[in-house]
């Protein structure tokens, strides 16, 4: 299994920033490659379809939803990553002085492709999602 941590720290309080992350179907506002986003149900097991802007589509279901931990899990269930058995969770972390830290990390299994390359893609994804949210705060 391949593993995949990364953080950043914004600054805004951690409950305004959790407030976005929590949103299971908001991701676009956040992470610029990802054009829609639609869910079916809601809480643990809804399962959302993210459209990039190449028309590529991608299947997560909510695994878990910690508010006191400001803790969010999901899993993907379809993908044209060369990647399966995903699991990923971002979790808002409060820093104090209207500051937090947000972590996204994974595990998942390299599949088609060499693990560095799939590591770099999930990378990717993760800065992207970081970018969107400083400028969000003004970071």
């Amino acid at each position: 299994m391949a593993n995949v941590s990364m953080s950043v720290k914004i600054q805004a309080p951690a409950a305004e920033v959790w407030k976005i992350i929590s949103d299971f179907n908001g991701l676009p506002k956040f992470v610029a490659a990802i054009v829609n986003s639609t869910m079916e149900g809601s809480g643990v097991g809804a399962v959302r379809t993210l459209t990039l802007g190449d028309g590529g589509q991608t299947v997560e279901k909510l695994e878990g939803l910690d508010e006191q931990a400001r803790s969010l899990s999901y899993s993907i269930v379809n993908s044209p990553l060369p990647l399966e058995n995903y699991l990923s969770t971002m979790q808002v972390r409060d820093l104090g002085r209207n500051k937090c830290e947000v972590v996204w990390s994974s595990t998942f299994k390299p599949k088609g492709a060499p693990e560095a390359e799939a590591k770099k893609i999930v990378e990717g994804v993760y800065s992207l999602g970081f970018d969107g949210l400083k400028k969000m705060y003004g970071g």
